[in-house]
């Protein structure tokens, strides 16, 4: 079988899917790639179909070897890459040959690189994923130094394209988009309190949610005091606790929550959202529509 080493982890790498739905009766969430965007590109990329695991690195570091011929992708925040030493691409193929080491450097923006293989990484899916989950430490162990990794064989040839047309992260203020949540009416001011104000990315934040700090928004005068039973939660949901700064769940979100949900990000807003650094300032722009 083609094997990958982990010559070195870095900061912290993953193996992601498309997560694990429908285990939310049993007190598991999805969880999966925290970019889902750029995880799916980094396949596409290489062939792959869409859930195949690729590994998600945090804040570069990352460094592997293939003992075999396989064709790699890199995506999501714009790592330096090089193979064997000599500058290569992102968000492009990048054909390897048995013996390559590739190298992730640290990212000028974003936090999160996805790094996909020809063939998908086939450990043993834990309840069909074979994600790693940090808040329920379900799935896959974090990657360490020397751990071999079992390739799948590639069964659709990789894309030929010199570079994919992407939005890539940046360190410029991040707007989000929202949608009205099921007790956006729980929020003195509704959507507008929360779209009026800039807030910043707290260094708290993780693959569980993404805290803000900022001026703390206050409950409407008829909620004040008022205590709900849990209720589930989705990722991108914007859940407002006491103390009235807001925490956007990302892929690692439990499955319920006690504090009223006033948002809702769409998918691809939350995909932006996992890329912003602690510090960085984040807007909401309220959207009309049904959540999804």
């Amino acid at each position: 079988m083609s094997t990958v080493t982990i010559v070195d982890p870095g900061p912290l790498s993953t193996l992601q899917d498309l997560g694990r739905p429908g285990w939310a009766h049993l007190g598991v969430s999805a969880s999966g790639a925290a970019d889902r965007g750029a995880h799916a590109l980094a396949n596409r990329l290489v062939g792959n179909p869409p859930e195949a695991a690729t590994i998600e690195a945090l804040f570069g570091g990352l460094t592997l070897r293939v003992d075999t011929a396989v064709t790699a992708a890199v995506t999501g925040a714009p790592a330096p890459v090089r193979v064997n030493d000599r500058p290569a691409d992102h968000h492009t193929t990048l054909p390897l040959q048995p013996g390559d080491v590739l190298l992730l450097g640290v990212p000028d923006a974003g936090l999160r690189s996805y790094v996909a293989l020809a063939g998908g990484i086939v450990v043993p899916p834990v309840l069909g994923s074979r994600a790693w989950d940090s808040l329920a430490r379900l799935g896959p162990a974090p990657l360490s130094a020397g751990q071999v990794l079992p390739l799948g064989a590639s069964v659709v040839d990789a894309v030929g394209v010199g570079h994919a047309p992407v939005r890539l992260p940046t360190l410029e203020p991040v707007t989000v988009g929202v949608w009205p949540g099921p007790r956006t009416d729980w929020l003195a001011g509704g959507l507008h309190a929360l779209a009026e104000r800039e807030w910043r990315v707290s260094v708290d934040s993780d693959r569980i949610g993404v805290r803000l700090d900022g001026t703390p928004l206050r409950r409407a005068s008829a909620h004040e005091g008022a205590e709900l039973p849990s209720e589930g939660v989705v990722r991108g949901a914007v859940q407002l606790p006491a103390g009235g700064l807001p925490v956007v769940f990302g892929s690692d979100h439990p499955v319920t929550g006690g504090y009223p949900v006033v948002a809702v990000l769409p998918a691809p807003d939350a995909d932006l959202l996992a890329q912003a650094r602690p510090g960085q300032a984040v807007r909401f722009t309220p959207r009309r529509g049904p959540s999804r």
